[in-house]
């Protein structure tokens, strides 16, 4: 049995959270330099896009693959090795001479990504002690928290001094620390011995979330009925149940699907896809919402969204502690009523709202996910057995990107089919170039849907209590 030291947590954490830190700014940097790459790349905005998309679809189709490996191979050697090919693609990206290259050695800097945010949360956990899993998941809520707040006004300064190009090699320094602290302060804990990685296993569930994810993405553009999109779908249904059949047969499979029999499992991962699928919206339609109808400049706008996340880095690394001592279903709960209060608020949003109305509507929404994310995060970690700990910290970060990616389309379409809805039926452009009463109506709907998505998730919440209640009894 290996001993943990855990008198070395302190400077894990800060190995881990220059990585989740550097991982966060760059998917928060990179979409306020969309406009500037069109524009000097010379090409269209459908195409650009994939800067963007092309690093999300990689994260989403790497994430439970790569967890795995890092419990089979060892998870320092992946983590540091993730720094590094970050590190490079960066360098990569910012010498892009066009927009195809850029698409690819993005597409290689999530690689990298992937293999930093896969691990990070396992690597935690195991440096942490049990007791103190909660707070130690907290405190990198906090980093994230900081990514998302400096990534664009970051991105906004580099982009005025220098050009786009910049923001990508900002990573190299900070990368090059990443790698040096990684080295360092990453204990090489050995893996559990016996274990091989199914290779057809993680073929067939990485088609099955590309396509799935590819899918919900361009269908937003191609529509859901086109016969692509539909194919898409289909391959990737048929690829997930070739996986479920491929696990079930195999000695050491990638993802044991025993585990998520586990009521705390299965209840954590369902409830916080529906929080990420709720939220995603916020920070979706909330732009339109600030610069098309009330008029805010970029600046102002930055400065409004970085409210909620302002508030979810206080609060996180408390929510975790709290729920070390007191128990994880009880603040999970607390949180989700506080989400679901202000999403409802949401319907007081005006076409004159003041700055500090909206920051008032703001606040409970970082105050809701603080209390919410940590103690969720620690339940998963929690819930898996040491082999399968790489496997649990893919399972966040999946649950995340999984529940943005759908959200986005699923709560975007509402409110594109809610304002023309309400402008008669027909609009003259989109949904964003309606009038501004006509898309906070939009918004008010999207709103009642966002409500309701955290209401399930409190009832999914409410059934986990009960059934983790009496597993005691039942043991």
């Amino acid at each position: 049995m290996h001993e943990v030291d855990y008198s070395k947590k302190w400077k894990v954490l800060s190995a881990i959270g220059v990585g989740v830190l550097l991982a966060t700014i760059d998917g928060s940097i990179v979409n306020i330099a969309l406009p500037t790459i069109r524009q000097q790349l010379s090409t269209t905005l459908p195409v650009v896009q994939w800067v963007a998309v092309g690093y999300l679809l990689t994260l989403a189709t790497l994430t439970l693959g790569v967890g795995r490996w890092g419990d089979i191979v060892g998870k320092k050697r992946i983590y540091t090795a993730g720094f590094v090919v970050f590190t490079v693609a960066s360098g990569l990206c910012g010498l892009a001479p066009t927009v195809g290259a850029l698409i690819a050695f993005r597409v290689l800097q999530a690689v990298g990504a992937v293999m930093v945010l896969a691990l990070g949360s396992a690597i935690l956990t195991e440096a942490f002690p049990p007791s103190e899993r909660g707070k130690a998941l907290g405190l990198i809520g906090t980093f994230v928290s900081v990514g998302i707040i400096t990534g664009p006004v970051v991105g906004g300064l580099l982009i005025a001094a220098f050009d786009w190009r910049a923001i990508f090699f900002v990573n190299l320094p900070v990368g090059a620390i990443g790698v040096w602290l990684s080295i360092r302060h990453v204990p090489d804990t050995p893996p559990a011995g016996g274990q091989r990685f199914d290779v057809a296993g993680a073929a067939a569930l990485s088609t099955a979330l590309l396509c799935v994810a590819l899918a919900v993405t361009a269908g937003q553009t191609a529509g859901y009925r086109s016969p692509a999109i539909l194919a898409l779908f289909a391959v990737g249904l048929l690829a997930g149940l070739v996986f479920v059949r491929i696990e079930r047969r195999v000695s050491s499979p990638m993802l044991d699907l025993r585990l998520l029999r586990d009521p705390v499992l299965a209840v954590s991962i369902a409830s916080g896809y529906l929080v990420f699928v709720a939220l995603s919206a916020v920070f979706f339609l909330l732009p339109f919402y600030l610069e098309g109808v009330l008029g805010y400049d970029t600046r102002m706008t930055g400065l409004a969204l970085g409210i909620a996340p302002l508030v979810l880095g206080v609060v996180s690394p408390l929510s975790g502690s709290w729920s070390d001592r007191i128990g994880i279903r009880k603040i999970t709960m607390l949180g989700l009523v506080v989400l679901a209060v202000s999403f409802a608020a949401f319907r007081t949003l005006g076409t004159d709202t003041s700055f500090l109305t909206f920051a008032a509507l703001a606040i409970p929404v970082g105050l809701g996910v603080g209390l919410f994310q940590s103690p969720n995060n620690s339940a998963i970690m929690g819930a898996v057995p040491r082999e399968y700990m790489g496997v649990a910290g893919g399972i966040l970060t999946l649950t995340r990107l999984l529940g943005q990616v759908s959200g986005i389309a699923i709560l975007g379409s509402v409110w594109a089919a809610r304002v023309t809805a309400r402008a008669g039926g027909s609009l003259t452009g989109d949904a964003a170039s309606a009038p501004p009463e006509i898309q906070v109506a939009g918004i008010h709907d999207t709103a009642l849907v966002m409500f309701a998505v955290v209401l399930v998730g409190m009832a999914v919440t409410a059934w986990g209590l009960r059934q983790e209640r009496a597993l005691p009894a039942a043991s």
